[in-house]
């Protein structure tokens, strides 16, 4: 039974090339809503997050600990020197105290900084990678045109979570550790001091409050620039070969040093905001401390006050405002650290399409068929309604003019993209009909290879590359298929152990096309998609391809051929017209 799978806005009949788009935008947006200082999302997410947190705490409690018992410590070895004239070797437990507490703290703090390290490089690279593999789950049609964005973002975006996680998440649980034990220990010591403590402290707060209304969004907006920045580096570094060759290569460099001049200013107006709000912080803090001492030192000269609980909280007062300040000097790493978490999330928390759970039938046997298949764009529907059967062992050419949407009707072919309209269904020989979102997609691309008109290949050597596809191939395997494809000239200048970069870096486009084409003659995948495989190519190379689409039928593979070549669409045991909702329109007039 057939089922269609639909959204709402059913193209009409005679089309409509203004209708909207439905594609989300092409990069996450960020949400300038407030947030919480320590984002939950992040620890939900990121195990290595959660447990920095709670070590942390636990950490900040011990150091809370240390502090309380070296400000006694000191408070009873002063109060007997200056009272008693008690040298402090006379009280060697007192002395041993302090030392213990001084070493605890220092070892506190040392496990600190280095697990908290530790745990940002776990956190950013499970974020990063759950970023790239969320986004490829998505399809071309989220990622479209935020390739360079999402690049961005995995590199030096997350990397704003370092100094969040390394900086300011570490003072931020301190603050709520070891500040309300050190202000109960001020409580018990002296009332008074205490009760200052208390009115001073949220002056601080109140003052980050502030800083954070003047400069809301400049953090979203420093990341945006940068990664605009990288967008455009990316997109002038890829187009020189095609801009040199137009002598175009003297104009792009404005907007580049246009645009590192707005990142510069964003950049720079962060820090003064830093420097400002760091001296205000210091300010604060030290008036604040300054009002206790000078307190407890009219309380000693009147002789309301012992010397030795006096020495206890002199040395107490600035732990308490410690942490804060801390927080206050680390406050622009926690607004670009959760920019980048909100940046990240907006990408994790984009809905993908749901993999179906039925395995794919053998595919040798299957005929794939299209009903009234349509896609929307920003320019109106492309595909536009498309109806077909692509049989087993034959050559299906999938014709149009460019712009028509063959690209995208093979995407929809392969799952990659739901039609916004129609349905696409697997027809086994017994005339039984599998939806095609109903079947597992890794079943079904097992089955499948697919030569898009840029390959993308992975890092390595030839040989490897070629081997990914028939592990057990022989060496005359290779060099059979190689020669069948014309790899074998690139083979006999740079050797079977040649060194591919990151997409095939090192091969020129038309040398990766003949190596994706000899993968594909080398795979043994029932079903290969091909779109313009001659796009990149000379004459004679072009030859190769027709003998070689020969040989894969002679193979009784299923060809899926985007072409509007002649010679190509000459290859056809059926032709699939594909035009957009415009292109109808003109037909049916």
């Amino acid at each position: 039974m057939t089922t269609s799978t639909e959204r709402p806005g059913v193209p009409p009949t005679g089309g409509s090339p203004g209708a909207p788009s439905s594609s989300p935008s092409s990069a996450p947006r960020t949400s300038r809503a407030s947030r919480a200082p320590l984002d939950p999302r992040l620890l939900r997410h990121v195990r290595a997050a959660r447990s920095h947190v709670v070590r942390t705490a636990l950490l900040g409690v011990v150091q809370a600990a240390a502090i309380i018992v070296t400000a006694l410590a000191l408070g009873g070895i002063g109060g007997a020197l200056l009272s008693d004239a008690v040298a402090p070797q006379a009280l060697p437990g007192l002395l041993a105290a302090v030392v213990l507490a001084l070493l605890v703290r220092a070892g506190a703090v040392i496990i600190e900084q280095r697990t908290a390290h530790r745990a940002a490089t776990a956190a950013i690279a499970q974020l990063r990678t759950d970023v790239v593999a969320h986004t490829a789950r998505l399809g071309p049609r989220a990622g479209a045109g935020r390739g360079a964005d999402v690049t961005t973002l995995a590199t030096t975006g997350i990397e704003n979570l370092r100094p969040y996680l390394v900086g300011y998440v570490p003072k931020l649980l301190l603050t709520c550790t070891a500040t309300p034990l050190v202000l109960v220990a001020l409580v018990l010591l002296d009332l008074d001091s205490a009760l200052i403590a208390l009115v001073t402290l949220p002056l601080i707060p109140i003052f980050m409050i502030l800083v954070g209304k003047m400069t809301l969004g400049r953090s979203e907006r420093l990341l945006a620039d940068m990664r605009t920045l990288w967008a455009q580096m990316l997109d002038l570094v890829e187009g020189l070969p095609t801009l040199k060759a137009l002598g175009r290569e003297r104009g792009p460099e404005r907007i580049i040093h246009r645009l590192g001049e707005r990142h510069r200013g964003s950049t720079m107006g962060s820090l003064r905001y830093a420097f400002l709000s760091s001296f205000m912080l210091e300010f604060l803090a030290t008036l604040s401390v300054a009002l206790i001492a000078v307190h407890i030192g009219l309380r000693l000269v009147f002789g309301e006050m012992e010397i030795g609980p006096a020495l206890a909280v002199l040395v107490l007062a600035p732990e308490v405002y410690l942490p804060l300040r801390q927080v206050g000097q680390q406050y622009h790493s926690s607004t670009d650290g959760l920019a980048a978490v909100n940046a990240a999330f907006a990408v994790l928390e984009e809905e993908g399409m749901a993999d179906g759970t039925v395995p794919a039938p053998d595919l040798h046997q299957v005929t794939i068929a299209l009903q009234e298949v349509s896609v929307r764009s920003r320019s109106g529907w492309a595909p536009h309604r498309i109806s077909g059967q692509i049989r087993p062992g034959q050559i299906t050419v999938l014709a149009g003019p460019s712009g028509s949407g063959k690209t995208t009707l093979q995407q929809v072919l392969l799952g990659l993209l739901p039609p916004d309209h129609g349905s696409v269904a697997l027809r086994a020989a017994d005339g039984t009909e599998l939806p095609i979102a109903e079947v597992e997609r890794r079943s079904f691309w097992d089955q499948v290879i697919w030569l898009p008109q840029r390959p993308v290949l992975r890092p390595g050597t030839l040989r490897e590359l070629l081997l990914e596809v028939r592990p057990a191939a022989s060496e005359e395997e290779l060099a059979a298929a190689a020669a069948r494809t014309g790899l074998d000239q690139v083979i006999a200048e740079r050797g079977w152990e040649a060194q591919l970069g990151r997409g095939g870096q090192g091969l020129s486009l038309g040398e990766r096309q003949r190596a994706a084409l000899t993968r594909a003659l080398l795979s043994e995948a029932p079903l290969v998609v091909l779109d313009e495989p001659t796009a990149h190519l000379d004459g004679g190379t072009e030859d190769l391809v027709i003998e070689l689409l020969h040989t894969l039928r002679a193979q009784g593979r299923t060809i899926v051929l985007a072409a509007h070549r002649e010679s190509l669409v000459d290859l056809a045991d059926a032709v699939i017209e594909v035009r957009t909702a415009a292109a109808a329109e003109e037909v049916s007039r």
